[in-house]
């Protein structure tokens, strides 16, 4: 079973990501803040990290260059409503920093699940 990250400090969108990730066979970790996200995925054998990009104490585009660090090939989606800038600006950084796929919210949860399952079977 493949063990899924979800980072964002909005709860509500963390469970309704961990029910449909669980629905289709996934185990998840939970993060509410970019901190928690690398501690988390030092800590525990990660096969896939979605990330948000506007969350507190380490925003997601600082938490996926650290992940990148730690492990060059992980695999990374990046999502965002928005913030000081156009949520695309963010995700055109996020893509720029090593994330194979972005997505603006909210997001199709069916396009999230099959992109999951294309990046999770790529080697």
């Amino acid at each position: 079973m493949s063990r899924i990250l979800v980072a964002d400090d909005d709860a509500p969108i963390r469970e309704l990501l961990r029910h449909a990730l669980e629905m289709d066979g996934y185990e998840v970790v939970e993060a509410a803040n970019g901190v928690e996200t690398v501690k988390l995925f030092r800590e525990n054998q990660i096969d896939l990290v979605i990330t948000d990009i506007i969350m507190p104490e380490k925003e997601g585009l600082e938490s996926i260059m650290d992940l990148k660090e730690i492990d060059p090939d992980v695999k990374i989606i990046a999502m965002s409503g928005g913030g000081r800038l156009e949520p695309h600006s963010y995700l055109q950084m996020a893509a720029k920093f090593g994330a194979k796929k972005v997505f603006q919210k909210p997001l199709s949860i069916t396009l999230l699940l099959s992109t999951i399952k294309e990046l999770l079977e790529t080697k």
